[in-house]
């Protein structure tokens, strides 16, 4: 980034843009300076938003990352804002798989961190105790059993860094082993299943689509009877309950107590070891994006991406409808044609299924990430994919979908922040970086989030939530030296130190499964 254009209160992203970016609030009447250039602002532009440094014509492209964002719909002249009034979308996805090409290796190197080791090879960046509700019947049983373990309680168990329900709106009314049942028996086996989770109780209402059994049947989940409620007799098994056979409420939360204390006990017996880098699982996830999120947090956050690849591991973007109007840079990246084509194939999944509502994929961006500066998906959409790095794309894989390659994958998800970063954790991601421009507060159970602000402001405003900022990017320092301090703390951060939102609580409300399919 051009440190004089930043001061000036002007970034051009790229030479052959026809805008630049406001790093600052411009007044109408005032002139700046870009390059060579003079501009008078002929309107109010807030930080973060477009400004044209030449004259487009209606029908003509607006240019910014090089890329085309939308076309005009008015006449725009040098010193104009460039938004919603005089922008549209207009992206076309080309089917064209002849420019793939996936990029060199990069060099490889070697980190590590302190992690849990589980008895299948995984490690873990956290050490939690899960209580998992198959149907929506028996969620307050879970909340009323993790409400027994206090924080007074929880003090028997040191190497255990907490107990959490993980509960939902479903699990009945739909059809058995179908599309929608699938994704929800993928997401609570990631769950019970993850790396960072050293213990798992699984409990039921009894008469459900999604019992016990089906988990174990159909998505590998070692269900573990222990009938008399008072010895847990083979490791590597999950305890399960149903409220119908135990006798109901009450019953089921007595057992399911001091089944939790063996639980406990043996998830204790784990202890922080040293480990390679390479069993690091990275999900990069954007919320409540700004103007400034494809100059400053994302492009760190991609030279995480890039770390985390070089080091062995696993990076995984999702978002799907926020990668529509960028997936042209991906499919150029993928490690052949076939992985090219999964993701343009879940693209075209994405438009059918949106038009079925009347909707558009291009529904997007939101109202907050319009007053932050992003006028359409497209834009929205190429700042957001520069969180992937530039690595080969080696994946794509299906929502909650066991994610069973390295380097850097894709996962079909929508763009709501919940859900997707909910089947990237059930896919065995142990660490998330979530960057934000307007303010997201967000946090994961069992999975650390680290929180980056896009501008100083934003980070000193909410310092409590913030983790990281990235905003110095904006004064001229450099994004591969800030991807490079991130990517330290994030090996920090796996290591045991808390982020803000584990300082905060977030995490036992932030489980949502994204699933498709009729209620019936």
């Amino acid at each position: 980034m051009n440190n004089t254009m930043a001061k000036a209160g002007l970034v051009r992203l790229d030479p052959g843009d026809n805008v630049a970016v406001a790093t600052r609030p411009l007044k109408r009447g005032q002139t700046v300076e870009i390059g060579e250039q003079n501009l008078t602002v002929h309107a109010e532009i807030p930080a973060g938003h477009k400004i044209a440094v030449e004259a487009v014509q209606v029908g003509d492209s607006i240019i910014k990352y090089g890329q085309p964002i939308g076309l005009v719909t008015q006449t725009i002249r040098p010193g104009d804002h460039v938004h919603t009034q005089n922008l549209t979308d207009h992206h076309v996805v080309s089917g064209d798989l002849s420019g793939v090409k996936p990029p060199p290796a990069p060099e490889k190197i070697q980190r590590t961190f302190e992690g849990f080791r589980r008895p299948d090879g995984r490690v873990g960046t956290r050490n939690y105790v899960a209580v998992v509700s198959t149907v929506n019947c028996s969620a307050t049983v879970c909340h009323k059993v993790v409400a027994r373990f206090t924080e007074e309680r929880l003090k028997r168990w040191p190497n255990v860094d907490g107990v959490f329900a993980v509960t939902h709106t479903t699990g009945c009314a739909l059809e058995y082993n179908g599309l929608k049942h699938q994704m929800l028996g993928r997401v609570l086996a990631g769950y019970a299943q993850h790396p960072n989770v050293g213990g798992c109780l699984i409990v039921g209402l009894g008469c459900e689509q999604t019992t016990g059994g089906y988990l174990q049947q159909h998505h590998g989940v070692v269900s573990l009877h222990a009938p008399d409620g008072t010895q847990l007799t083979r490791d590597g098994g999950i305890p399960m309950l149903t409220m119908q056979t135990e006798g109901g409420t009450r019953q089921t939360i007595e057992k399911a107590d001091a089944l939790l204390e063996q639980v406990l006990d043996r998830a204790n017996q784990c202890r922080r070891e040293t480990a390679d880098a390479s069993h690091l699982s990275l999900a990069v996830e954007c919320g409540g994006s700004d103007g400034y999120s494809g100059l400053t947090a994302n492009p760190a956050v991609g030279v995480v991406s890039d770390r985390i690849v070089a080091c062995g591991g696993l990076s995984v973007i999702s978002e799907t409808t926020e990668l529509y109007g960028a997936e042209q840079l991906l499919v150029g990246r993928s490690r052949n044609a076939e992985v090219a084509k999964k993701l343009l194939d879940r693209i075209e999944w994405w438009k059918e299924y949106v038009g079925r509502y009347g909707g558009q994929i291009d529904n997007n961006p939101s109202v907050g990430n319009k007053a932050g500066g992003l006028t359409t998906i497209t834009e929205k959409s190429l700042g957001a994919v520069s969180k992937s790095g530039a690595t080969a794309l080696e994946a794509v894989f299906d929502y909650g979908e066991k994610m069973d390659s390295r380097g850097l994958v894709v996962m079909d998800s929508p763009g709501f922040d919940p859900a997707s970063v909910t089947g990237k954790v059930a896919g065995g991601a142990n660490l998330v970086m979530f960057t934000t421009g307007r303010g997201s507060c967000y946090g994961c159970k069992p999975t650390p989030v680290i929180k980056i602000a896009t501008n100083t402001d934003l980070y000193d405003r909410m310092r409590e939530d913030m983790d990281l900022n990235a905003g110095g990017i904006l004064d001229g320092q450099d994004v591969q030296s800030v991807g490079d301090e991130f990517f330290e703390f994030a090996l920090r951060v796996a290591s045991g130190q808390q982020t803000c939102s584990e300082v905060q609580g977030f995490g036992d409300h932030e489980f949502v499964p994204w699933t498709v399919g009729p209620t019936v």
